[in-house]
């Protein structure tokens, strides 16, 4: 079969999306003061405005991706751009923080709707010689939007562009979206649904709920002080999600198609890779989380000054990212292995620095080992994404993506709470700047093991497929593609 003709000049559209969605995660951490300060938000509405469009994006990303597979990702992404563009517009024109909340809640759905085609329409459209390196170039964009909404999103309130204040944050997002929107009018393909089927309302709602169950504490339980409906609802999301699998499993059996496809989970690279970035994305995540605390209270450092210590950590991520495809062609699968090899020493040189420093540390002192945790991460992540998804039938692939996507975000929420948590009650009365260093300590410890566990999978993984690349491929179900 032709590969897509357009499926290049289209990738810088998926990947404007998918920025758009990465920068809005961690911007409004940086302008969370000047909100108090413009908009008297209160500590409980900040908390949502931060938290609220992380947990409704995490919680919509499954039945976004299954809606994908339903109704063509070209339908779904349009939708969700120009949705999330709206809501956008919508949280840079409020003018209360009620209002702020619900369009960030607003903005978190419609994400969840629009990335999870990004990464099925990578699947879909690239051949299986380029789709690594498209892929490394989605590991890429993750990665420079996660540190672009720490240090730009400080550089847009440092200046002030137009008199607009926190307001650009997310008016930016509004011509960006728009311009995206109508490139992918034009550039994505019309991908015709493998399959008909019904949404499977039952399972959309057992599933977002049960996830909103579980991330709401997660993301809210810390600055809370872990009230009874922290625990009430965390207890309340296991028998909700069993409930909703037992639920998919039996339409399974019947012949119909579930929102949740279990059958993705038998594949080995799947299930193994999902591990990975659990264990990966929780102690990278909880890391930064302490390390920006650890700069600002420990160190002294302005948010602006902390968010371009984070800046050398983003381009050794996006250096590496973008060479991994390339050196990979000689190492092999390793590569990921090595990546985070690197990223688990790295931590260890942390360690060392820090309690050879004491009271010293300095910004100055971490900046080194803080750009090897990138660069590690950033050689293992975009062959990760290959890794995991490489084998999917594209039939799956918008599943497949709102089940890894979800997991990365299910992840980062944990690895924010469990880390942070432990961070803070190690710190206990030591507010001192010797207090702060020691909790960065055990802080960086549980980030090496966590993800140490991610690089012995992932070399277990790697181990399996030599064995399998010597058998026969099957080929896997290709949707009619057209201009």
């Amino acid at each position: 079969m032709t590969p897509y003709p357009k499926r290049w000049r289209m990738l810088p559209t998926l990947l404007a999306a998918l920025f758009m969605a990465q920068f809005d995660l961690y911007v409004v951490n940086v302008a969370g003061p000047t909100l108090q300060r413009e908009l008297h938000v209160g500590q409980a509405a900040l908390e949502l405005v931060v938290a609220g469009y992380g947990f409704t994006y995490a919680s919509g990303l499954i039945t976004g991706g299954r809606l994908g597979d339903l109704l063509g990702t070209r339908r779904m992404f349009l939708f969700g751009t120009l949705a999330f563009t709206a809501a956008s517009l919508l949280c840079g024109l409020a003018q209360s923080p009620g209002e702020l909340v619900a369009a960030r809640l607003v903005q978190g759905l419609t994400g969840a709707a629009m990335v999870p085609q990004v990464l099925a329409t990578i699947t879909a459209v690239f051949p299986s010689q380029e789709r690594p390196r498209a892929l490394a170039w989605f590991g890429v964009t993750i990665g420079v939007g996660s540190v672009a909404g720490q240090v730009l999103g400080g550089l847009l309130l440092q200046f002030d562009i137009a008199g607009l204040g926190w307001r650009v944050i997310f008016l930016a997002n509004v011509p960006i979206g728009l311009a995206a929107a109508v490139a992918a009018a034009k550039l994505m393909p019309r991908v015709t649904p493998a399959r008909k089927a019904g949404l499977d309302p039952v399972g959309v709602i057992g599933l977002s709920a049960s996830l909103a169950l579980a991330l709401a504490p997660l993301a809210l339980g810390r600055t809370e002080g872990w009230p009874l409906w922290t625990w009430i609802s965390l207890a309340a999301s296991v028998p909700v999600m069993v409930a909703t699998l037992l639920w998919e499993r039996r339409l399974s059996r019947r012949g119909r198609q579930p929102v949740l496809d279990l059958g993705l989970f038998a594949d080995t690279a799947f299930s193994r890779g999902l591990v990975v970035t659990l264990t990966l994305y929780s102690g990278y995540f909880g890391f930064t989380f302490a390390l920006s605390v650890f700069m600002q209270a420990g160190l002294g450092l302005t948010p602006l000054e902390a968010g371009l210590t984070f800046m050398p950590l983003g381009l050794a991520f996006a250096v590496a990212s973008i060479r991994a495809q390339k050196i990979a062609t000689k190492v092999g699968p390793r590569l990921i292995t090595i990546g985070l090899s690197i990223s688990v020493v790295s931590y260890g040189v942390l360690v060392a620095v820090l309690q050879l420093s004491g009271t010293h540390a300095s910004a100055v002192c971490i900046v080194v080992p803080m750009m090897l945790v990138g660069f590690g991460n950033g050689l293992a992540i975009p062959l990760l994404f290959g890794t995991v998804l490489g084998k999917i039938n594209t039939g799956r692939a918008g599943i497949a993506s709102g089940v890894l996507t979800t997991t990365q975000q299910f992840a980062s929420a944990a690895g924010v709470t469990g880390l942070g948590s432990i961070f803070f009650a190690l710190l206990g009365s030591g507010h001192g700047k010797l207090g702060y260093t020691s909790s960065m300590e055990w802080v960086l410890g549980i980030a090496l093991v966590l993800t140490l566990v991610a690089a012995l999978v992932i070399h277990t993984l790697a181990r399996s497929s030599r064995a399998v690349r010597q058998q026969a491929p099957t080929p896997a179900r290709t949707p009619a593609l057209t201009k």
